[in-house]
């Protein structure tokens, strides 16, 4: 995993890092494993636009990924590691000994025609995966299950990873890529492993286009808009006014909108860093 800086050709090049596709070794996809993708260009079923600055990019097909990974004691061999579109992470293609085929996030480290497998007993090598109460304390692990059978939800995007720190009972504590420390029932799956692509973080667009490619259309702040459009609005001149805040008047820089009352409160054992 590496990002390239481009020697500047033309004005869209200049500050331009890209990550470099040296991992991937196909760029067609399993076309078994495509679903269409509708964009809504940030409009609802009455066709009126709720969320802004949305729109436009690439046609895109979604990857079924499977997040599960619940053929236990049945090895994988993996076929090829890919790009996904509506991911930072790489993804891989993985088939089974019965040939089912099926795509997985990938982690880092893994290579083509390596083995893979998941259930009980299973070694805790990169990207196997197992059961919180049979991974060894200290490791690291993406792809973390919440509720049992629902499949991963922590730790998915590139470079991200959690460490199983200990046990308590029935319930595993794991500390999560945001410094948070929570607990998770044992009976929950975890992948071996950090998953790919960490280099995402360091990348650069380098021009506007390019976020038009992802379907971002351009972003207009609030202290340039007129008071009737924002809180922040309004003023002769350049006046930046008022305390930061949203559109709608929540506060922002270090105003709390977690709930007191959540039920997930009781298995923080740690808040997450401030």
């Amino acid at each position: 995993m590496a990002v390239r800086k481009l020697k500047p050709v033309t004005p869209g090049q200049r500050h331009k890092i890209i990550g470099a596709f040296d991992v991937i070794t196909t760029s067609t996809p399993e076309k078994s494993l495509l679903a269409p993708l509708k964009k809504s260009g940030g409009r609802n079923s009455d066709g009126k636009m709720t969320m802004r600055y949305l729109g436009g990019g690439h046609k895109q097909r979604y990857r079924i990924i499977d997040f599960l990974r619940n053929k236990d004691g049945m090895e994988a061999t993996v076929k090829s590691i890919e790009y996904d579109p509506n991911r930072t992470a790489r993804i891989a293609l993985v088939v089974y000994e019965d040939g089912e085929k099926k795509y997985i996030i990938a982690p880092n480290g893994l290579q083509v025609g390596q083995k893979i497998k998941s259930g009980e007993g299973v070694a805790p090598e990169v990207g196997n995966t197992l059961f919180l109460s049979n991974i060894p304390l200290g490791t690291i692990i993406h792809n973390i299950e919440l509720h049992p059978g629902k499949g991963g939800a922590l730790a998915r995007s590139a470079g991200s990873y959690a460490q199983l720190t200990s046990r308590d009972g029935k319930y595993a504590i794991v500390k999560l890529p945001s410094g948070e420390s929570r607990m998770i029932l044992t009976t929950c799956r975890a992948t071996i492993g950090t998953v790919s692509n960490a280099d995402h973080s360091l990348e650069i667009s380098g021009k506007a286009g390019r976020k038009r490619w992802l379907g971002r259309r351009p972003r207009v702040r609030g202290v340039v808009m007129n008071p009737v459009d924002h809180p922040m609005g309004g003023g002769e001149g350049r006046a930046s006014g008022g305390h930061p805040r949203s559109r709608n008047g929540v506060p922002a820089k270090g105003y709390k909108t977690r709930a007191r009352k959540k039920v997930s409160n009781k298995y923080i054992v740690e808040k997450r860093k401030k």
